[in-house]
């Protein structure tokens, strides 16, 4: 079945959401406040969430495999977070001081984590990368950063290069060229950011040894989350981390996605341990949410007790009780045992989606790590941003209609995770939709 049809199929069921979409578009441009839930020709709305499942204006039953891009670790509305944002409500809103709440929370993120021996709360993960990366800028006096060539860490200026560059205009694979993603990008972001290869250990070292004078921070995310869930070569972080520490570059881990990957994070799966983390999305337990931490030394900036904080820090919102109930309910049902259980999810729809593909001798193939997986339309091996982009670039699109057609629902760049609040059998029925997907077309 072609696009055309597929858009036919999901308009046919979305009439409200249609309707809803002309009236937004009216007084939001776009109509819409995230670019990225939009696509043509018009996103459907929600209305519901429970357990697994989300259901639109319309009343149509889809799976969640987005979980609000990934951050629905336990589903929707699971009761103990809800419970817990409830009982914190009934006290307040909000307040201009710290609760008891925010206080448990970071306990339990630095029990966690080792690396973060302390932290600090923001809003999203947007903000936890920006003031992540102006403390490197302050700790070392350095004015660069380097980031990964496909690698997204939010909406502020200094990250929003070479996230999804076209390969044509990026440079050269292992040297890649800063390209804007957006406009209003200003040309000074772009002499201030050094892009790395994904994978790439021997390129890597020699741009940082060239740069290091100047390199403030190295933000890496582990798993190269928008590029496809492409877990790092056997001893690439560990190098990275060897570089950094040679060179005094501050090393950022943005585990906003990857923290859902064990109790611990990436950081604690793959054996690595940086100087700053940032995290952001299940740390919430689906309310708005971010947050950074790590050595003392260098989180030492932001505190105001020595006359005033080297690097101030507002935010009206930060650590609001809502959220930090929600988040504190949210760890602690992330045992060991949930990790387990979220891992053979993702093993069992990972091998499903593989013998579909393998069957039906399609060119396609599944990343991912944990919870998290990633649909990929071409045979190449999967090492970089550029490796994951699809030889037909509509096929993705394609794809995510089709399956919101099969009631399931994705991100629409095939971007993946399974919730604890799914069984064997939901998973399966992903594989037997995507089947079902790839049959028409």
């Amino acid at each position: 079945m072609s696009l055309d049809k597929e858009v036919a199929e999901y308009t046919a069921k979305t009439a409200r959401s249609r309707a809803l979409h002309e009236e937004a578009l009216a007084v939001m441009p776009g109509g819409n406040s995230r670019t990225t839930t939009f696509f043509d020709p018009y996103p459907f709305y929600a209305a519901r969430g429970q357990g697994a499942h989300i259901w639109d204006a319309d009343g149509n039953d889809r799976l969640d495999f987005n979980g609000n891009y990934t951050s629905l670790i336990l589903g929707h509305a699971p009761p103990d977070v809800v419970k817990a944002a409830q009982q914190a409500i009934e006290s307040g809103l909000s307040f201009p001081g710290p609760t008891e709440w925010e206080v448990r929370l970071a306990e339990m993120l630095t029990r966690r984590v080792p690396s973060v021996e302390q932290v600090r709360f923001t809003n999203s993960g947007t903000e936890a990368t920006m003031n992540a990366v102006r403390l490197a800028r302050a700790f070392t006096g350095r004015p660069k950063i380097a980031k990964f060539e496909g690698a997204y860490h939010g909406t502020h200026d200094w990250v929003l290069v070479s996230v999804a560059p076209d390969p044509k205009t990026a440079g050269n694979r292992r040297h890649p060229k800063p390209v804007p993603a957006s406009a209003g990008v200003p040309p000074a972001v772009l002499k201030h950011t050094v892009v790395l290869p994904w994978n790439d250990a021997e390129a890597c070292e020699q741009i940082l040894a060239a740069e290091a004078a100047n390199l403030a921070a190295v933000l890496v995310d582990p798993l190269l989350g928008i590029g496809g869930v492409i877990s790092p070569a056997d001893g690439f972080l560990q190098r990275l981390r060897e570089i950094t520490e040679r060179h005094g570059i501050v090393l950022i881990f943005d585990e906003v996605i990857s923290f859902r990957v064990a109790w611990g994070g990436a950081q604690e799966r793959f054996g690595v341990r940086p100087d700053l983390t940032t995290f952001g999305k299940i740390i919430g337990g689906g309310l708005a949410v971010g947050a950074f931490g790590g050595r003392a030394d260098l989180m030492s900036f932001y505190d105001p007790r020595q006359g005033a904080a080297r690097i101030s820090h507002g935010g009206t919102f930060n650590a609001n009780p809502a959220t930090m109930a929600a988040g504190v309910a949210t760890l602690n049902a992330l045992t060991p045992e949930a990790y387990a259980r979220l891992d053979a999810l993702g093993e069992r729809l990972r091998g499903g989606i593989t013998r579909l593909l393998a069957g039906t001798r399609r060119k396609g193939q599944v990343s991912g790590v944990g919870s998290l997986f990633c649909l990929h339309w071409t045979t190449e091996p999967l090492t970089d941003y550029r490796s994951s982009r699809p030889k037909d670039a509509e096929q993705p699109l394609r794809m995510f209609v089709g399956l919101l057609n099969e009631g399931i629902l994705l991100t629409q760049r095939g971007l993946g995770a399974c919730s604890l609040a799914m069984t064997d059998e939901d998973v399966d029925r992903f594989v037997n939709a995507l089947a079902r997907v790839l049959a028409r077309q």
